[in-house]
């Protein structure tokens, strides 16, 4: 089978997974491949996400590995062998693949923890906040792009309207709900939108206003993605080449550690939503 062109994140996190039980083993690659009657050359594609690879050998790998966390190889098989085509599947060749390892990652999330200090959370944009946003690029974006991006960004909130939402909670600062990324009328409906997904337990809001004293996260963009186990959860940020996607251990531990700092800066829920309902009526 040919490699992979292009690897889902989702596929990349998987052979990392799988190179870090190696490497924890003190095992060398060709040493590994001899077990599975291959080569140095493949098990390095499997371990890139270049190449899939199925239940029986994650099994064997492990098992030659000594991992003896049975949670950790259930979720790894699983991320072998599920094979749904996702809504985002749709998007492939219109949109950038990271649009799709966004949507992809968040659906198969457990919670989502959120922190946005620019713009409102993506998760709760109103289309034509969303077209606002996009449309600001430059160079600008032609509508046959444009109209994608939008639509995606709406469609990736089904993760908070299925039928088991994933629990989401955001902490956003005033400054993001006050950018007039647009019109007035958009900034209203945009705030109305928000206390609406509060109102039908989409999500937890938690505001930081200007006022609050000893903030200085301004900047700490991210999204917390829940995995299966903490071993497996994965930080998203915005760069200048696009989002990366952070999954070590160490980094996991600070990202954690500054949402819950951030969450001690933030008001309580009843008073974000208190808060932000004030501001429909100034906008």
């Amino acid at each position: 089978m040919a490699p992979r062109s292009e690897p889902t994140a989702r596929q990349v996190r998987l052979g990392t997974e799988l190179r870090r039980l190696r490497e924890a083993a003190g095992l060398k690659a060709r040493e590994v491949a001899g077990l599975l009657s291959s080569t140095s050359a493949q098990m390095s594609q499997v371990e890139a996400g270049l190449a899939g690879v199925s239940e029986e050998r994650v099994r064997r790998l492990a098992a030659h590995y000594a991992c003896a966390d049975e949670a950790l190889i259930e979720a790894l098989v699983a991320m072998a062998t599920e094979r749904t085509q996702g809504w985002w599947e749709a998007y492939r060749g219109v949109l950038p693949p990271v649009f799709l390892d966004v949507a992809e990652t968040e659906h198969h999330g457990t919670f989502l923890r959120e922190v946005v200090t620019s713009h409102v959370p993506g998760l709760l944009q109103t289309p034509d906040y969303a077209r606002a946003v996009f449309g600001y690029m430059v160079p600008q974006l032609p509508e046959s792009e444009l109209k994608p991006r939008v639509e995606h960004r709406m469609r990736r909130r089904s993760v908070l309207e299925r039928d088991a939402p994933i629990p989401y909670e955001t902490i956003v600062h005033e400054a993001a709900l006050r950018i007039l990324v647009s019109d007035r009328r958009t900034a209203r409906a945009q705030l109305v939108g928000i206390l609406d997904a509060i109102e039908r337990g989409h999500a937890t809001v938690r505001v930081i206003p200007f006022a609050r004293e000893g903030f200085a996260g301004a900047g700490i963009d991210m999204m917390y993605v829940g995995g299966p186990l903490p071993r497996l959860d994965t930080v998203l940020r915005d760069a200048p080449h696009g989002t990366a996607f952070i999954d070590a251990e160490s980094q996991l531990a600070r990202f954690r550690a500054l949402l819950n700092k951030l969450e001690k800066a933030a008001l309580q829920p009843v008073e974000s939503r208190d808060f932000i309902h004030r501001m429909t009526k100034e906008v």
